[in-house]
Parts: C-alpha cells; structure tokens; sequence
C-alpha cells in the first residue's frame, strides 16, 4: 500500500516547492504525475517548471499530448497515470482515489499552509485517507526546512 506525504506549504510558494520535490522523485527513480483541477492552473505551472528547482530543466508534459506515456514528469486533470507514474502529486486541492494510492510508491498532497480552506481539505484527506489504513506523514516547512511533524502507520488489518 503506497504512503501519502502531506506538504504543508507556509515558507515558499508551489511553484518552488514543487519542483524539488519532482527532483527528488526523478531521483528515486521514479516517474511522475501531477494532478491539479483546472487547466489554466496547469499550464501556468508548466511554464514554472521548465524553469526547474534550481533554474534548471524539468522534462515534463501537458496530458493530451502525443507522448504522455513518455513523460516523466505529467501535469494531469484527469489523473490517469498513463506515464506509468510511481509517483502521484496533487496540488490545490485535487485528489487520487485509493487504488491510485495504493498502485504508487508515493503519493504527494501539498497544500497552502495560508489558505484555511486548503489546511481545511488537507486535514479531511488526511482523516479520511488513514481512516481507510494508508501510512500518512504530514511534513511543515515552519521552520524554513522540511520537518516531519506527525505520521500514522498503516493500519495493520489494510
């Protein structure tokens, strides 16, 4: 059953968050998609990300385009990893369903820490998703690096 990590962004904003993140997951060795809800959302982070974490290149692609499964790196509405993704990301509130979660080594929520709606729908996920036995570890850059702050096994019996 694959693991959910909570980012809770209070420090700096996606768009510098998230392509570390991507590199980490690149590093793993592992593909990725990202799921985000509206596609002016998504193609304003795709012009983030060719940028990089480090004014870098990030290889990556808007799902409908001729070699999605190629990608390894995939900005989705719909959520399909059809890149064969490892790797599951959701931003602004979008979400996977279980089986999604379960087929990957790791699933991503991150979330504005300076939205109380976005806090509010990252502790639902959070609820509901442990709720239903995934590992979940909630990670805070209230310090200004990454910590961990609170994690629950899976549940025994999921």
């Amino acid at each position: 059953m694959g693991a959910v990590y909570f980012y809770h962004l209070t420090r700096e904003p996606l768009e510098h968050a998230l392509p570390r993140l991507v590199e980490a997951a690149g590093r793993a060795g592992w593909r990725v998609l990202i799921k985000g809800r509206a596609r002016d959302q998504l193609e304003w982070l795709d012009q983030k990300l060719w940028l990089g974490a480090d004014e870098g290149f990030l290889a990556h692609g808007i799902e409908g385009g001729a070699h999605d499964a190629d990608q390894p790196v995939l900005l989705s509405l719909s959520g399909k990893p059809v890149n064969r993704a490892e790797c599951l990301m959701a931003i602004e509130g979008a979400a996977f369903d279980p089986a999604q979660i379960t087929a990957a080594a790791r699933t991503c929520i991150l979330f504005n820490g300076n939205e109380p709606a976005a806090v509010q729908a990252a502790r639902e996920q959070w609820k509901d998703l442990t709720d239903q036995g995934f590992e979940a570890k909630y990670w805070s850059q209230e310090t200004g690096k990454w910590a961990l702050k609170a994690e629950r096994p899976a549940a025994a019996d999921a």
